[in-house]
């Protein structure tokens, strides 16, 4: 049992040891090109928000500050006193706001049912 486990690990280190070398490139092919950079953060380069107002409010714990653009509100940020800040989005323009968690969020909700509750 011994020596088939000692051959075992033996072949698997000269697997490893074998891929560890480069590989010559195939003839006629060239090497690829340097990826470009990553793109920026969403927050560091969203021009709505560049160029909106903002005007910051509180009300009893919150501080809300409100984004506007030719003096409609499109965005409210929610800090509240204790806890996580949330954005409010008005995506149709009708002055209906949604909760944005994050501002990857693209409105797919998980259902999240409690099944059991020990």
């Amino acid at each position: 049992m011994k020596k088939i486990f000692a051959f075992v690990l033996l072949a698997a280190a000269l697997d490893a040891g074998a891929q560890s070398t480069a590989r010559a490139r195939p003839p006629g092919t060239a090497p690829l090109d340097e990826p470009p950079p990553p793109p920026a953060m969403i927050d560091d380069v969203d021009p709505a928000l560049e160029k909106a107002e903002r005007n910051t409010r509180i009300e009893g714990d919150n501080t809300i500050t409100e984004y506007r653009v030719k003096g409609k509100v499109f965005m409210q940020r929610v800090t509240p006193k204790h806890g996580r800040s949330y954005v409010l989005m008005d995506h149709k323009g009708d002055g209906t706001f949604t909760r944005q968690d994050n501002t990857l969020d693209n409105g797919n909700r998980v259902p999240q049912w409690v099944l059991l509750d020990f």
